[in-house]
């Protein structure tokens, strides 16, 4: 099964590899598949200084985690998905976080759920009836039935 991975999802796996989130994202292979769009590597880089800060790492400590949970993601350049998903996506989470909105445009376009930990955009997804996510409780769950 596939997944878009958020910007919440990556950043706790990042900050601990060894966290249920890290866990899902670097043994899951075989079972679950989990994608992203480039706009996550712009937000890694942009918010280094904070992930530094939080996790404790060093340079090549950040450097690595990282790369072992990008290493684990498929990503898609967003420029790629056709305007109609953007539309959609825009009218779903503008009135919740615009920031959101390159994730819930690779859900619909990927037709895949996306798996988030940001209860604010589920709540609000949810008041407009859509329920294509996923939490990490639920996608913990699913992978041990599919194994």
């Amino acid at each position: 099964m596939k997944f878009v991975v958020d910007t919440n999802i990556a950043f706790s796996a990042v900050l601990n590899t060894e966290s249920r989130i890290g866990d899902l994202i670097m043994n899951s292979h075989g079972v679950l598949e989990f994608h992203a769009c480039d706009t996550l590597r712009s937000e890694l880089k942009k918010h280094r200084s904070i992930l530094l800060e939080l996790s404790k790492m060093n340079e090549e400590q950040l450097d690595q985690s990282i790369y072992q949970i990008t290493n684990c993601l498929t990503f898609t350049n967003e420029a790629l998905v056709p305007f109609e998903y953007w539309v959609k996506a825009a009218n779903l989470v503008r009135d919740i976080d615009m920031d959101d909105i390159a994730f819930v445009t690779l859900a619909e376009f990927l037709s895949i759920k996306l798996w988030t930990g940001d209860r604010a955009l589920m709540k609000g997804l949810a008041r407009k009836g859509y329920t294509n996510f996923i939490t990490t409780d639920e996608l913990y769950k699913l992978r041990d039935l599919l194994e």
